[in-house]
């Protein structure tokens, strides 16, 4: 019985460790900005989509990304129209998750969504997810341009590929 009672007790006690753990790792990424690596991958994906909407639409265009700690867990990110401006937004702590997903599938849809905003497109049919913007999206080298994200994705990507 004295075994089971150890055991129990160092079973709770390396739990409640690892807890701590990862309490204090998560809030160190709550208060503190993306790191520089992250900012640098997103700034390089940025041109590429940028360069890609050139040669394809042959317009330069720039829309602000503001990486935002506010927006609701189930929101990636979002394409924002407001008084002739477009903004892209994405959620900072879906990128604790996956950046890789955050980087290569939510920015190129929210730029989808985005190019469809500059090209006067405003439909709310399928949520904006139209053939017209699914075409943007794969045209921007967008992975997975459907509606919703998938979440099989990114916890294939967490296990480092094995599926």
């Amino acid at each position: 019985m004295q075994t089971i009672y150890r055991t129990f007790f160092l079973l709770t006690f390396v739990s409640l460790v690892l807890f701590v753990i990862v309490f204090v790792k998560d809030q160190q990424f709550q208060q503190n900005p993306l790191s520089k690596e992250i900012l640098q991958e997103l700034q390089n994906k940025e041109q590429f989509l940028k360069n890609k909407i050139y040669t394809i639409y042959n317009v330069k265009v720039n829309f602000p990304i503001i990486i935002e700690d506010q927006l609701p867990n189930n929101l990636y990110g979002l394409a924002s129209y407001k008084q002739g401006v477009i903004k892209i937004f994405l959620n900072k702590k879906r990128f604790q998750e996956n950046k890789q997903y955050m980087i290569d599938s939510v920015l190129p849809h929210e730029y989808a969504h985005a190019m469809m905003f500059y090209f006067g497109d405003f439909t709310k049919t399928n949520g904006g997810h139209t053939k017209k913007w699914q075409q943007i999206c794969y045209n921007l080298g967008g992975k997975k341009c459907d509606r919703f994200v998938d979440h099989n994705d990114i916890l294939i990507e967490k296990l480092g590929g094995i599926y």
